[in-house]
This record gives structure tokens, C-alpha cells and sequence, in this order.
């Protein structure tokens, strides 16, 4: 199976451990062990409870309590609706693997992460794209979304919060997708990842598995959680996609460790604590972005409602590749080229590092636009 380079990717392999400010990092600030169980009321010593764990591959589908905690994200879901993966990625992986046969038809809102395009263009799937516009705050179109769907639309991909741009689908544009979904029988896969990092309220937006019987929402512990490290993710939706995924999730899978699941099921069952640390890392540093880009006039932005990352369109005379790798080397700061979505005139930025980091970043790179006049 040939399948396109996943240039987000494969930016990331090759100069992640190169930078010293990272603010192409998309997860909120990670946490150690010792802060989870801090948040979870226990200490060090409460490690013995995996101790007597014996190492066999544990239960396939996830164990009860990780997916109990895992429902209790949603508003209406169960058990037999869910289905723990290696992280988000492989969620996805899963869910056009089980889904997308050759020709059917696939809609994909863009940009967003590779895999709800270039997946389905793998299998010989016949991929539609929807593009966000900066004029419409990075939100679709619905009804240029409508005139794309029609008979042959096996599934529609998009990401909420989207990925790259934090744009926010709230619960009433979801259920007006869900319509124009229902209207010709099509799935809609929703990457959640970032789901718990609203700019405003709860922090938790509406999910299409709620919305929608035939929504399917994937997520992790990796982006809100700070936990990327248990690569821990899950599908959510109805149990006729959960039977089918399970069928090709026995070629690639098999369980998550058992350690993994232990160690999600605390952070899943203390949400609130941690939801609350990353909530106001990402809302504080959001302020301290905003204002950093108010006074950069040769940067501009649609400010996001939700997510880690942020779209800044760059007024210069270089690809966004090549504005990147200079600052890189120059500055040691790491940024996303806009290239990696098809969007060359703006770099992806990352808020959910520790405040000092985004700071010191920032700082290097407004001394960066100074001395490197258009």
C-alpha cells in the first residue's frame, strides 16, 4: 500500500530534539508520574498496585474501569461503545481502515491532521476536501459542505478543535453537520484530541458520538491530558463500527500494556484536576500570545477558541519551511511550516508549553523579526 509522507510528521522527527524552545509542541505541558498521583491523592508508595500486575497482554478492548472512565467523558455513551487504542493515531488509523473501502466517497475538512486524507486516499478512496478560509474564522462552510455529500459519502473526517487552527465547532454547527451527514447516510469521524481545552466554560465542547448516531469521536490522554507518554487513546461510537474496528485492530494491537491503562484510568477518574491545570495553561499563555501578536506587525492571526495550536500568518518574503528552519538555527525556537497543511504564508505555533518556555520563545523570536527586516 503506497501512502503519502506525513509531513507534519516528519518535520517533527527530524528537528524536535534539534530545538531548545519548542513551540512547535502541541501537547499541553506534560506531567510526571509523581504529579498524577499527586492529582490522583496518592504518593509514590501507592506505585505497589502495580507491583502484583502480571505482565500477560491484559484486557483486549481496554479494561472496564479505563473504559467506564472513558464514557463518563461523554454525556451518553457506554462501555460496549468504546474501544481503547494506541493513542489518537492509531484511533483514526482504525476507523478509516474499518470504514473506507476503494471508491467510495470521503470528505475531508481542511487543514487537518494528514491522517483524514491521506488514509483514505491509501485505500483508493475518492477524496473531497472542504477548505477552512481565514474569512470565515477557520469554521466550514456548510452549505458548500452540503453541495459535496451525496449518495456514495461513506464517511466525513474533521478534526474539533480543529488541527491547526483552534477554531471551535460549537454543539448547534455539529448537529447541522450531523443533519447533512443523516441526509445521505454518511459517518463522521471527529478527532476530539484536544477536547477539554475550550477557551471559555467547561472546557469540554458537544461530541458528534453524542449528537449523531452515527458519530464517532476519537481521542487520547496525550493533548489535554499531558500524558502523551501512555500512548492511551479510544474510539467512541456506535457498536457496528466498534465490531468491525475490532476486527482490524487483531492484525495491529492486540491490548495496550496493562501499565498504561492503570496509569489512564487515574488520570481519567481525576479529570477535573488535571482538565483544570491545562485549562489554565492554555487560557493564560493564550493571553500572553495575543497580546505578543498585537504588537508584531508583521504577524497576524485568527485567534483560536480552543486546541493548542494557533495559526500566525507571516508577512515575508520566504516559504514557511524556510522561515522555520532560519529561525531554528538562528534562534533555536521551533515552529510548524504552514506547508505541512497547505498553508505556506502561515507557521503553526504550540501554547500549551509552560509559560517561561512560550515566553523566552517568543522573546527570541520578536529579536528574530528585528533584526531580519523584510
Amino acid at each position: 500500500m503506497r501512502i503519502e509522507p506525513f509531513a507534519v510528521e516528519m518535520w517533527m522527527n527530524e528537528w524536535e530534539t534539534r530545538c531548545r524552545y519548542n513551540l512547535a509542541e502541541t501537547c499541553v505541558d506534560s506531567i510526571t508520574i509523581e504529579e498524577l498521583l499527586k492529582m490522583s491523592g496518592q504518593n509514590s508508595s501507592d506505585l505497589s498496585a502495580i507491583l502484583a500486575m502480571k505482565m500477560t497482554y491484559g484486557a483486549i478492548e481496554g479494561s472496564d474501569r479505563l473504559r467506564a472512565a472513558i464514557a463518563d467523558l461523554f454525556d451518553h455513551q457506554s462501555t460496549e461503545n468504546i474501544t481503547v487504542t494506541h493513542g489518537t493515531i492509531a484511533a483514526n488509523m482504525l476507523v478509516h481502515k474499518a470504514l473506507v473501502e476503494r471508491n467510495d466517497h470521503v470528505v475531508a475538512i481542511v487543514p487537518t491532521y494528514q491522517q483524514h486524507y491521506s488514509i483514505p486516499e491509501s485505500i483508493g478512496a475518492n477524496v473531497e476536501t472542504l477548505e477552512l478560509l481565514e474569512e470565515n474564522s477557520f469554521l466550514p462552510d456548510l452549505e458548500e459542505l452540503r453541495g459535496i455529500v451525496h449518495k456514495k459519502t461513506k464517511l466525513i473526517a474533521l478534526t474539533n478543535p480543529n488541527n491547526p487552527t483552534g477554531a471551535l465547532m460549537d454543539e448547534a454547527m455539529l448537529l447541522r453537520v450531523a443533519e447533512i451527514a443523516r441526509s445521505v447516510g454518511a459517518y463522521v469521524l471527529c478527532d476530539e484530541v484536544y477536547r477539554g481545552t475550550d477557551q471559555t466554560g467547561t472546557g469540554l465542547t458537544a461530541s458528534i458520538a453524542d449528537l449523531y448516531e452515527k458519530g464517532i469521536s476519537t481521542g487520547s490522554t496525550s493533548k489535554a491530558f499531558s500524558l502523551a507518554g501512555l500512548r492511551l487513546g479510544w474510539i467512541v461510537g456506535p457498536q457496528e463500527v466498534q465490531q468491525t474496528v475490532m476486527i482490524h485492530r487483531d492484525y495491529d494491537t492486540i491490548s495496550v500494556g496493562m501499565i498504561n491503562d492503570y496509569l489512564a484510568c487515574l488520570a481519567l477518574e481525576n479529570r477535573d484536576k488535571i482538565l483544570a491545570r491545562s485549562q489554565q495553561i492554555t487560557r493564560d499563555n493564550l493571553v500572553m500570545l495575543e497580546d505578543w501578536v498585537a504588537n508584531e506587525p508583521r504577524i497576524s492571526w485568527v485567534k483560536p477558541n480552543s486546541g493548542t495550536t494557533a495559526m500566525l500568518k507571516f508577512d515575508l518574503p520566504v516559504t514557511s519551511r524556510e522561515l522555520c528552519i532560519d529561525l531554528l538555527e538562528k534562534t533555536g525556537v521551533m515552529f510548524t511550516p504552514g506547508d505541512a497543511f497547505g498553508m505556506d504564508d502561515h507557521i503553526r505555533i504550540g501554547f500549551g508549553n509552560s509559560p517561561v518556555a512560550l515566553q523566552k520563545g517568543l522573546q527570541k523570536v520578536s529579536k528574530y523579526l528585528t533584526e531580519h527586516p523584510a
